[in-house]
């Protein structure tokens, strides 16, 4: 299981500043992480314009966004963008999407959120042939295409869903590379999330899959002190649906509630469990306990690099 570094904060908080992102994830190759990967901002930044400038400025490591949310893009047009961006990053770039949540599309698009596992086969059945081939022809329930582009020196773009339900899980395993998850404990993501996913993708004659888990991590002394804090930070989470659900099948009420928080081995050890339960790579979202948050946040990120070549 690879560790990578999450990079430009997490997606309700307040957005970094473009070049924040690039120093960040800068940064990120400089201490040894295999992979960076930053959220796509609702009301900030867009994040592939970022990666692409951040893959001209880096020579190693792998750049992952998500989770682009689809209703608002067609995929043609994310297609064109994502290996335009693919170009830049020479060839180190992978693509998150997902049909994000109900009051981002109906309340800021004004778009209906209808049959979001069903609109997610019909966008992947578009997006992934444009990414791989640079063609597609395709008539289905939500889009009706015929199209192609080029785009000089760029390469497949590997593409994964954030994928949270059951029907939404088994899309992700017939037609993506695999799924992003946040707050899918060890509980969902290894009596659910994988298994399911891996059935789907065996099914469809795809290779094994990608599993990135996102995850709260905090290294400090007082683990209580790391719960109550993640407690904080990550409410606001618990107010969407989507995720109520997942917190629901995990049984655990709040999101705080699987924070990774400890000392340097205590943290460790719960990060080895993702890769006993089947993750592939983790995302960590490192969060600041006590008084001195930049000290807090050097801790945290220390342990990471330290463990990144090894779980």
């Amino acid at each position: 299981m690879r560790i990578a570094m999450g990079i430009g904060g997490d997606v309700i908080g307040t957005p970094m500043s473009p070049q924040s992102i690039v120093d960040q994830a800068r940064l990120a190759e400089a201490e040894g992480f295999p992979s960076a990967w930053s959220v796509h901002f609702t009301r900030g930044v867009d994040a592939l314009n970022v990666l692409a400038v951040a893959g001209t400025q880096t020579s190693r490591i792998e750049l992952g966004v998500g989770i682009v949310p689809t209703y608002p893009r067609h995929p043609l047009a994310l297609a064109q963008q994502a290996a335009t961006t693919q170009a830049l990053c020479g060839g180190r770039l992978t693509l998150g999407v997902g049909v994000s949540h109900r009051p981002v599309i109906e309340g800021m698009h004004g778009i209906p959120y209808a049959s979001p596992a069903a609109h997610m086969r019909d966008y992947l059945s578009v997006l992934t042939p444009l990414l791989r081939e640079g063609s597609v022809s395709h008539h289905g329930e939500f889009y009706q295409v015929e199209g192609s582009f080029t785009v000089p020196g760029t390469r497949p773009v590997s593409v994964v869903v954030g994928a949270l339900s059951p029907k939404m899980v088994r899309v992700a395993g017939e037609l993506a590379d695999g799924v992003v998850t946040w707050l899918a404990g060890l509980r969902t993501l290894d009596g659910h999330i994988v298994p399911e996913l891996a059935k789907a993708a065996a099914a469809a004659g795809r290779p094994q899959p990608r599993v990135v888990a996102a995850v709260q991590v905090a290294v400090c002394d007082d683990a209580d002190a790391g719960r109550a804090t993640a407690e904080d930070v990550f409410a606001r989470y618990g107010g969407l649906e989507n995720y109520q659900r997942l917190l629901a099948r995990e049984g655990v009420a709040s999101p705080g509630a699987l924070a990774v928080v400890g000392t340097e081995s205590e943290v460790e050890k719960q990060l080895r469990r993702y890769a006993d339960v089947g993750a592939t790579e983790l995302w960590p979202t490192v969060f600041a306990v006590g008084g001195d948050a930049d000290a807090s946040v050097r801790r945290t990120r220390a342990l990471l690099a330290e463990l990144a070549p090894e779980l």
